[in-house]
């Protein structure tokens, strides 16, 4: 399953992969939106860089699968920033997303960029009488930071709304086209990117640092880790700082005549909504269905609770394309971007985006860039990745500590008669097998996989997805297919495989 993005850009552009030991200024690791932009800012000031992608395309991930809003209206957001950290950080906060903003557009301009933008009204909306008073507030608060935002009742959404928070003047853009302008900018700068690259560890080596590769190894003197989520445990400690959340996301032929401007409304369960062009036709994009991911939730299929959704709006919509992604919350949901840690200088992080990442994502490329040049970027405090605020909950931390990754030699299991009975086909479960837990997975045809349900990152026990058929940590969000195979990170590594040929 791949969004309309990824779908409208399949195999544009080829790039090698990584077969041999090289050197280079800048490495960074992560061909998304925030690794990518930070590319097109060095090499603009003649920094030599090497991006390296551990899937086999640039920007198949979460950049890919984003709604590709240009915004920075975050939800119901300054009302929170003032009270908690003053008009001083929620002014800086807007300051920076408003700039983030022009910078996008202007990357586009000066490198005619094909990527569909289009400058759109934002709206936060409610259908509920009790969230007005919510929303009122919030317009006073972004009044306040000297924003033109407007309290509306009525909007071009096909169903009636209590109220809403306008903000205009914001904009929409295919992000993986995008991406893929801004790596033609980077090559055209006779600077490097490597895919099916996995960098498994770095090692600090006198001043500089040895990346290790899957196929080679890469030695700089500066690194961008800009994998969505640190695959680095220790240090940093961003594991303890912050979570991820999984949404998924529908594109929609509704046979009917669509809207202009891009909705989110405030409460859950959330609706993103806007257009975008697929097949040169104007398609709805909706997205929601969030949860914690490795959490388990009510609804078996959150696709079809989407569907069901648009169907009361467009009665005649028919999906085009299904997807899903995960982005990273940081506790006090606020992004981390900086030094990834005091004792590791010259590695930069950029994470917690907080599925607002494209805003966010130049951003941080903006702050990472002028670190590396050495100069001070006007934002950079209020996005300090050194911050630390404790562990979520005590459950997280127990169930972090319930589980290593030590190797289980395992032996022949017997399943208890009728346990793989009772697994239903098309889903899965946990087994217990002579004191050791086994997660099963049957088929559509009742093929059986077995997995060790253990998260290669931590070690904490996985949880079934039967969404997506994918094995879900909950403590950190790493994600595994039914086979083991590695889909998201922190973990790095697949899931141990039990031979199913093991099991009676």
């Amino acid at each position: 399953m791949a969004s309309i993005w990824i779908e409208n850009t399949k195999n544009s552009m080829q790039f090698p992969k990584l077969n041999r030991d090289i050197e280079t200024e800048v490495c960074i690791i992560g061909a998304g939106l925030f690794g990518l932009t930070t590319a097109y800012y060095l090499t603009q000031n003649g920094v030599p860089v090497t991006v390296v992608e551990a899937e086999q395309e640039i920007g198949i991930k979460t950049s890919g699968n984003t709604t590709g809003k240009i915004t920075s209206q975050h939800g119901l957001f300054y009302d929170h920033l003032i009270k908690d950290y003053g008009q001083k950080f929620a002014q800086k906060y807007l300051d920076a997303n408003e700039k983030a903003i022009k910078n996008i557009k202007k990357i586009i301009e000066e490198n005619n960029i094909e990527c569909d933008y289009s400058a759109q009204d934002n709206y936060v909306y409610t259908t509920l009488q009790d969230d007005i008073f919510q929303i009122q507030e919030e317009v006073k608060a972004v009044k306040s930071l000297g924003f033109d935002a407007e309290f509306v009742t009525k909007t071009p959404l096909p169903f009636t709304i209590q109220g809403a928070i306008k903000f205009p003047n914001q904009a929409q853009f295919d992000a993986r086209k995008y991406m893929l302008g801004l790596a033609k900018q980077i090559i055209n700068k006779n600077q490097n990117i490597y895919v099916d690259t996995r960098i498994l560890d770095i090692a600090k080596d006198g001043k500089e640092y040895v990346l290790i590769a899957n196929d080679a190894n890469i030695r700089a003197k500066k690194v961008v880790i800009a994998t969505h989520y640190p695959f680095i445990s220790v240090p940093g400690f961003y594991f303890a700082k912050m979570y991820q959340s999984t949404s998924y996301g529908l594109a929609v032929d509704t046979n009917e005549e669509l809207f202009e401007g891009m909705y989110i409304n405030v409460k859950e369960p959330f609706y993103s909504l806007r257009t975008a062009m697929y097949n040169g036709k104007k398609v709805l994009v909706v997205v929601g269905g969030d949860h914690k991911t490795g959490e388990t939730i009510e609804n078996d299929n959150s696709y079809d609770m989407l569907e069901k959704e648009v169907k009361k709006w467009y009665p005649d919509a028919k999906v085009l394309c299904k997807w899903n992604t995960e982005d990273c919350i940081g506790l006090d949901k606020i992004a981390y971007i900086g030094e990834f840690s005091s004792i590791m200088p010259n590695v930069y992080i950029g994470t917690g985006f907080k599925k607002w990442g494209i805003t966010t994502s130049n951003i941080a490329a903006e702050i990472i860039t002028d670190k590396i040049l050495g100069k001070k970027h006007k934002y950079s405090e209020i996005f300090n990745s050194k911050r630390f605020k404790p562990i979520k909950n005590r459950w997280e931390m127990e169930n972090m500590l319930k589980q290593t990754v030590t190797s289980i030699a395992f032996e022949k299991f017997e399943i208890p008669e009728g346990e793989l009975e009772q697994i239903p086909n098309d889903n899965a479960q946990i087994i217990e097998i002579n004191g050791t837990n086994v997660g099963i997975y049957k088929d559509t045809s009742g093929n059986v996989y077995a997995i060790k349900p253990v998260c290669t990152h931590l070690g904490c026990t996985l949880t079934w997805n039967n969404t997506d058929k994918t094995w879900d940590c909950p403590c950190h969000g790493s994600r595994f297919d039914y086979k083991g195979n590695n889909l998201y990170t922190p973990a790095n590594k697949r899931l141990e495989i039990i031979n199913t040929d093991d099991i009676e």
